[in-house]
């Protein structure tokens, strides 16, 4: 057997190893299962409704869903509207499953903005310390006296509410963890062995932090991206049921929580099913960052 076929070998079984792993891990299954699904139903909501989300009805308001029909024989529950309609006669499945791109698309971009900015920030005071350190650290420290939701508020309510505008505000609001995570982990790795080859050899400092020091910290990164973006999720949907979020007639999830408050006590589905909604993705994601760093962590491994 060649050396080829020996590394080539020995890198299947590592990878067997790793999924066999990542399989026996139940946290870290149930949350990529959960994700995944909305995942899979926010890129294929064209295929899987089959109503308008943004198309009204006067004549179907407030429809129950299906199993108003098996349990208590309700003749307006029909399969046509499987979760029911809201009070415009909007279709809810198709509201939801839309509502989940929004979600997602939110929760993603906020976490990469914010994600870019403080690992920018923590790498920068964890490699050079000293005056860097002392300054990142003031603004760090500034970024935790503030407020999130309250922040969030006033900017919004001051630019004027839209998808891109709150989505901009919490990645610009959320890069404190990201920040405090990257500078420690910066610290303890910039005297490592291969720090010091790598700055032996006349290597940049630039290609030193983007090849020798920020792979050997992406695992609490992608832990911190998981536990941030399950954060910029509940907040968008915090500021759509304040009325400052995502505007109408977008289908985000705290939107139609909102929307559906008037009617908690005459049709209880229309506030509970978007709750339920997102309570499984902020759960399944959580889940996730903790099977991620189960997973990655030293003595995981």
């Amino acid at each position: 057997m060649t050396h080829l076929q020996v590394n080539l070998s020995e890198n299947r079984m590592r990878r067997q190893k790793v999924l066999r792993r990542a399989l026996s891990h139940r946290s870290f299954v149930i949350g990529f299962v959960g994700v995944g699904i909305v995942l899979l139903l926010a890129i294929l909501a064209p295929l899987v409704t089959w109503h308008d989300p943004y198309a009204q009805s006067i004549i179907d308001r407030r429809l129950p869903p299906i199993w108003y029909g098996w349990f208590w024989d309700d003749p307006l529950a029909t399969w046509n509207h499987p979760l029911g309609t809201d009070q415009l006669g909007r279709d809810y499945w198709s509201r939801l499953v839309y509502g989940g791109r929004i979600s997602l698309f939110i929760g993603l971009t906020a976490t990469l903005v914010s994600g870019l900015i403080g690992t920018t920030l923590g790498i920068l005071a964890g490699y050079f310390g000293g005056r860097t350190d002392m300054v990142i650290s003031f603004l760090i420290t500034t970024r935790l006296t503030m407020p999130v939701i309250l922040v969030a508020l006033a900017t919004v309510a001051l630019f004027n509410s839209s998808l891109m505008v709150v989505t901009l505000v919490l990645g610009l609001l959320l890069w404190d963890r990201f920040a405090v995570v990257t500078r420690s982990a910066t610290m303890q790795v910039r005297s490592m062995e291969y720090v010091t080859a790598a700055k032996s050899i006349g290597s940049s400092t630039p290609r030193i932090l983007l090849t020798e020091i920020l792979p050997n910290i992406a695992a609490p990164l992608i832990v911190i991206a998981t536990i941030e973006m399950a954060t910029a999720i509940l907040y968008e949907a915090a500021l759509s049921f304040l009325g400052l979020g995502v505007q109408p007639p977008l289908p985000s999830w705290g939107l139609v929580l909102a929307q559906a408050k008037d009617d908690i006590f005459f049709a209880p589905w229309m506030i509970t099913l978007p709750g339920i909604a997102l309570f499984v993705l902020l759960l399944s994601i959580n889940l996730l960052g903790d099977g991620v760093r189960d997973l990655t962590s030293p003595e995981g491994r």
